[in-house]
């Protein structure tokens, strides 16, 4: 039987594609407080762009870390809701966080290592009827409550071993290459990849950075900020996040490299 590494706090966040003009979001939060009335619900982003798993993901990922240790972390982007994707739960050293087994969850856990992965699949801490089009009021939304009033997490059905890992959350290296992908284009245009500043360090970067992204190669300065460029020329830099970035100073990287989420990026020793 598994055993809780840490007790789940008052702070259960919410991360959806659903916006703000439709109910949805709203009942998410009367299920929570319906069950445990004590709850604080924090709105992480309701604005994901619809079906965007891999937005979804980044978001989540980026924010969850700051939390205080317990927080249990809601994310709902589920195109496949209803389908034979599995709800879960997974526990991690200091949060836990329930959604889809879809790969919206992942990127997040797996920072904070992951300890256990269970599926919601006692009817108990459902609501009492679970429609077939809306598990974020119905499954995971229920299940966060009963978490927050000490039900343990083995309690909502048996414990799995596996869980979707889809390939924005993977960086494989070949040769001594590092081979990511885009993970997310930031307002400023900053093209945000999924390597992070462990894996830039395995492959021994000294102040310059070879990728090629986009039919492009660059050779480019590895920046402790944006401003460490002339203005228009481009960098690479550690972001806020942890991520690899490819930035203009004072432009649009994105634009000039005529980048998007998902293009494939080529990390050079």
């Amino acid at each position: 039987m598994s055993i809780s590494i840490i007790m789940p706090s008052k702070i259960a966040t919410l991360t959806t594609d659903f916006g703000l003009k439709d109910p949805y979001a709203a009942e998410m939060k009367a299920a929570i407080l319906g069950i445990y009335p004590n709850a604080v619900i924090i709105d992480i982003s309701h604005e994901i762009t619809k079906f965007n798993i891999r937005t979804g993901a980044y978001v989540l990922a980026s924010a969850a870390q700051y939390f205080p240790n317990g927080s249990i972390h809601v994310a709902v982007v589920d195109p496949g809701v209803g389908t034979r994707r599995r709800p879960i739960l997974i526990q991690t050293k200091q949060s836990y966080f329930i959604g889809p087994d879809n790969g919206i969850l992942v990127l997040a856990a797996e920072k904070q290592n992951i300890m256990h992965v269970h599926e919601l699949a006692n009817p108990r801490f459902m609501l009492p009827r679970v429609s077939n089009t809306f598990h974020g009021r119905d499954v995971f939304a229920p299940a966060a409550a009963h978490l927050l009033s000490g039900v343990k997490p083995e309690e909502f059905g048996p414990e799995i071993h596996e869980v979707a890992k889809p390939e924005f959350a993977k960086v494989k290296r070949k040769n001594g290459v590092l081979v990511g992908e885009v993970l997310h284009v930031d307002g400023f245009g900053n093209i945000i990849t999924n390597i992070n500043e462990q894996e830039v360090a395995q492959i021994h970067v000294k102040g310059i950075v070879r990728v090629e992204l986009s039919g492009s190669k660059l050779k480019l300065n590895l920046c402790k900020t944006y401003g460490g460029t002339k203005p228009n020329e481009p960098l690479g830099i550690i972001g806020s996040h942890g991520f690899l970035e490819i930035a203009l100073n004072q432009g649009n990287a994105a634009e000039k490299f005529k980048t998007k989420q998902g293009h494939k990026i080529k990390l050079l020793p």
